[in-house]
């Protein structure tokens, strides 16, 4: 595994924690559509949000919410649209981005981005 897998998989398990003490229900994580994995599905105030996970180490020049470009946006709703047609889901769903950042071996910095991008038509 890659030091930048490693950053990405332990950036992913925080914001697991974190999603999970703010009270949101994990339903999956890591799924797959087209070859391409959506990090995070959950569940809360009657939400289904779709959470892109951006982790970085702090000498990285790029901002972890920049990554989501429009290409993968335009992924995040294609599989979101998948996930809700094959599962029946009924609820409204939501784009949030999790950026972890961090400063060192012990310390980070999380930003929990709600409504990070909406569908365009």
């Amino acid at each position: 595994m890659t030091i930048q897998q490693e950053v990405g998989k332990r950036g992913e398990q925080i914001a697991i924690d974190y999603l999970i003490a703010e009270g949101y229900r994990i339903l999956k994580r890591n799924w797959y559509f087209r070859k391409k994995e959506i990090d995070i599905i959950a569940e809360k105030d009657d939400f289904l949000v779709i959470i892109e996970v951006k982790s970085r180490s702090v000498g990285f020049q790029e901002n972890p919410r920049d990554a989501v470009n429009m290409k993968k946006q335009k992924f995040l709703i294609q599989a979101a649209n998948a996930y809700v047609y094959k599962f029946d889901i009924e609820l409204e769903v939501r784009f949030d981005i999790i950026t972890v950042v961090f400063l060192n071996e012990h310390e980070y910095k999380l930003k929990h981005i709600d409504d990070a991008f909406y569908p365009t038509l």
